[in-house]
């Protein structure tokens, strides 16, 4: 019996073609979409991006200012199970605030990482304590899960979102401070 190579590679290529083009059209329209059309419906989302693998699923979210950061976290953590099941979910947060938020976040930086560092939560809410006496348009708020912690900082025109992880890293800094 005498293989023929031209048809056993056409057959093998056909089928790379339909495994791989239907578990893409799979992730893309059973998972992705509707996960990121939901995620669009929440209050105060202006755009969403996703990206999942078979490990995390990686959010990048782009959020009016004023928005109720910790209640959008726990919203997609609860709704987003139907799409994302046991995968890690990750959230980046794009950074549109202004300069003097930036100013007063740098001044809160070091009393908060040492709050983070000795795990005393309650000197985060002491430092936004102090940051709002500084400015009166400044709203400040932190909330807490099991893996971060989630503040906002808003002037009413911009806002800045930050999402600090409870389980210290060994060195360097938070990657989205």
């Amino acid at each position: 019996m005498k293989l023929r190579v031209g048809p056993i590679i056409a057959s093998v290529a056909v089928s790379a073609t339909l495994l791989f083009g239907g578990w893409f059209a799979y992730k893309q329209w059973a998972v992705e979409s509707p996960f990121e059309n939901k995620l669009n419906q929440y209050e105060g989302v202006k755009s969403v991006q996703t990206d999942i693998t078979q490990k995390q699923a990686l959010v990048k979210l782009n959020l009016e200012p004023g928005t109720d950061f910790g209640s959008l976290v726990k919203q997609i953590q609860n709704d987003g199970r139907k799409w994302i099941g046991n995968r890690e979910l990750k959230l980046e947060v794009q950074d549109n605030a202004s300069q003097e938020l930036n100013d007063l976040w740098e001044e809160a930086l070091f009393p908060i990482a040492q709050a983070m560092e000795n795990k005393e939560y309650t000197g985060i809410t002491n430092t936004l304590d102090k940051l709002r006496e500084k400015d009166s348009n400044l709203s400040a708020k932190a909330e807490m899960d099991d893996r971060n912690v989630y503040i906002t900082l808003s002037d009413g025109q911009a806002s800045k979102f930050i999402i600090l992880p409870r389980v210290s890293q060994n060195m360097g800094v938070w990657p989205n401070a």
